[in-house]
């Protein structure tokens, strides 16, 4: 029952509508200590990042977020800080993903396509290592088993250097969730259309996005029908205004 419920919020992810404020490719040019940091100390920022998305209210923490079978049932509440601490250590994995789990559902993020194939990319490694090394096991081959081990040392490099990204994505996605970016700066406006009465719909001009974990605004714009029905048809009226004047004019010419 409970991994029926994982993987139904793992299918209502892909339909969230937010995006990350960077993604996996530019974390590292545009946030280079911090993610230097989360490199060679993944474990210490890992562990501020939990303790930072729960608003630093140690109460609320569940190892892994509530998203791992064993959530709940070690303990937590007598000390959060140090069963925090040997999550981070021991499962530094799960504490990363975690984390991450735990921003999407409370800000509607989806995980973009390239960022899936860098995350997915991770662990086909992992996984082609694996084989190898158990391969090398079997055969006893020093060719296979020096293979195995540059590929496990090519996955531990990506699987580090991964990480370290996810880790600072969650530290920038913070940073603009309790506004250390500053008021955003006045943008020109776009360029505004003029509808057509063929267009079923009037584009959509200026309309900010919508805001984390709120639906987008609706456009507010009249049906497609056009003119509403109250009115006549403009065939009608031009008919009437014509008879009106032919009806004058004949007025006039019988008193003459």
């Amino acid at each position: 029952m409970a991994s029926q419920q994982h993987l139904e919020k793992m299918q209502l992810r892909q339909n969230y509508r937010n995006l990350w404020h960077t993604d996996l490719i530019t974390t590292i040019h545009r946030h280079p200590l911090y993610c230097c940091f989360a490199l060679w100390c993944g474990p210490c920022a890992s562990y501020m990042l939990r303790k930072r998305a729960l608003y630093d209210d140690m109460s609320r923490y569940t190892c892994c977020a509530g998203y791992m079978p064993c959530s709940g049932r070690c303990g937590e509440s007598k000390c959060p800080e140090f069963c925090l601490c040997t999550e981070v250590f021991l499962c530094f994995g799960n504490s990363v993903a975690s984390t991450r789990f735990l921003l999407q559902d409370e800000f509607n993020i989806q995980t973009t396509k390239c960022d899936n194939c860098i995350i997915g990319f991770m662990f086909c490694l992992q996984q082609i290592a694996c084989i190898f090394s158990i391969v090398a096991m079997i055969v006893g081959s020093d060719e296979i088993q020096e293979a195995s081990q540059i590929l496990s040392c090519l996955a531990d490099m990506v699987y580090c250097t991964v990480c370290a990204c996810m880790q600072t994505q969650h530290k920038v996605e913070m940073d603009k969730r309790d506004g250390k970016f500053g008021p955003q700066p006045m943008a020109v406006p776009p360029v505004q259309q003029m509808s057509r009465i063929d267009q079923p719909i009037p584009p959509a001009a200026g309309y900010p996005p919508a805001a984390y974990g709120q639906p987008y605004p609706a456009q507010g714009y009249p049906p497609a029908a056009y003119p509403p029905p109250q009115y006549p048809p403009s065939g009608y009226s031009s008919a009437r205004k014509l008879a009106k004047v032919g009806g004058s004019l004949e007025h006039r010419h019988t008193i003459n």
